[in-house]
């Protein structure tokens, strides 16, 4: 809410608030609702969501302090208002989306601590704004957090790439895993927030920050109730060297592999993770996940293999007993619970897709 007439635009007041009671509202969901209405089935972060929650809380708090600061305090002084306000937003809503951010990716515990105290140098360029009364202050504030989410964003593309590999070394199923979503949100948020940071008084940009805030809090709902909470134990999978377990350990669990695994036909399992594995070949999973690192494979790529393997053995078992099935019936059963992730796993190996396939048995 940068310029007066703003406040003088009831469509826009309705909307104002509209949002700001929106965000409220879905604080106090994620904070007292037990199940999810998205997706009933998953389990969230419980740390994600209080996250999540404390951004609504405070997005809605923003609404309340511009409207406050340009209304009953600071209403003829627009340059200290907009110093005091944006370094507000600045110092409590960035730091929320990078916690809420970096608590998305499970595979460890991310210190939120240094992006808090990172933002020292913001509050430094607003004191300068309002000591002064100078508008270089308020460019400061802005060059200080550019920067702060430039260097956020380098560094969690690093860790996002980290963490997707962490799950296919954990996990065969991916459903209600995978983050990728998580850093184009981050970029497309921090690339807005600027650029309405540093353009204030256009009424059409307060009527689409307006609409970004219902957006923003439509995604992190949507994200917070379809993510699966993962167990600290695969979360705590230490770093093996290459060279930690000897060839007759790797050997042996070749030999497990094939007599527990593969023969029993252990990758039907549903939501089959690599602690589980390890513990029905009785030897621990460092070494398991060692042993697909030296075959050159992930945990995810050997069960999937697998499963598509047995596809192949069931469709043509069911096609000469021309009793009816579906491909999605047959993907289920071979351990695969969404029809998508084995349609994609299918031309990962296949190098077609099923139905490609289908044609040519």
């Amino acid at each position: 809410m940068y310029a007066h007439q703003s406040l003088q635009d009831i469509l826009f007041l309705m909307l104002y608030s509209g949002v700001a009671v929106l965000a409220l509202t879905a604080c106090f969901y994620l904070l007292l609702r037990r199940s999810n209405a998205i997706a009933p089935e998953v389990t969230p972060p419980r740390a994600l969501r209080r996250w999540t929650a404390a951004f609504f809380a405070t997005a809605a708090m923003s609404h309340v302090w511009w409207f406050v600061l340009g209304v009953y305090w600071l209403a003829d002084d627009r340059l200290i208002r907009n110093i005091i306000c944006i370094m507000l937003d600045h110092i409590t809503l960035v730091p929320l989306v990078m916690a809420l951010l970096l608590r998305i990716l499970q595979d460890r515990q991310r210190r939120i601590w240094p992006w808090i105290v990172s933002q020292v140098l913001v509050i430094g360029g607003a004191a300068v704004g309002v000591a002064t009364h100078n508008e270089f202050g308020l460019d400061l504030m802005n060059y200080c957090q550019v920067a702060i989410i430039v260097i956020f964003v380098t560094y969690y593309i690093y860790a996002l790439v980290r963490y997707g590999r962490w799950l296919n070394e954990n996990y065969a199923d991916l459903d209600h895993k995978e983050v990728w979503q998580s850093l184009l949100f981050a970029i497309i948020l921090f690339v807005i927030y600027q650029v309405y940071s540093t353009n204030p008084g256009d009424m059409p940009k307060e009527y689409l920050s307006q609409v970004n805030t219902i957006l923003i809090v439509g995604f992190l709902l949507w994200r917070v109730e379809t993510l699966q909470e993962l167990s600290a134990e695969d979360a705590s999978t230490p770093d093996v060297e290459e060279g930690d377990a000897d060839n007759s350990t790797t050997l042996d669990i070749g030999a497990l592999l094939q007599r527990y695994c593969e023969e029993p036909k252990l990758y039907l399992q549903h939501d089959l993770t690599l602690s589980q594995l390890s513990e029905a070949l009785g030897t621990n999973r460092t070494y398991l996940g060692q042993y697909f690192a030296q075959q050159g494979v992930t945990y995810n790529a050997y069960i999937n293999r697998l499963r598509i393997d047995h596809f192949e053995v069931i469709y043509h078992e069911a096609a000469q007993s021309l009793r009816p099935f579906t491909a999605q019936r047959l993907a289920y059963e071979c351990g695969f619970k969404s029809y998508s992730t084995f349609a994609a796993a299918f031309k990962l190996f296949q190098g077609m897709t099923v139905t490609a396939w289908m044609k040519l048995q």
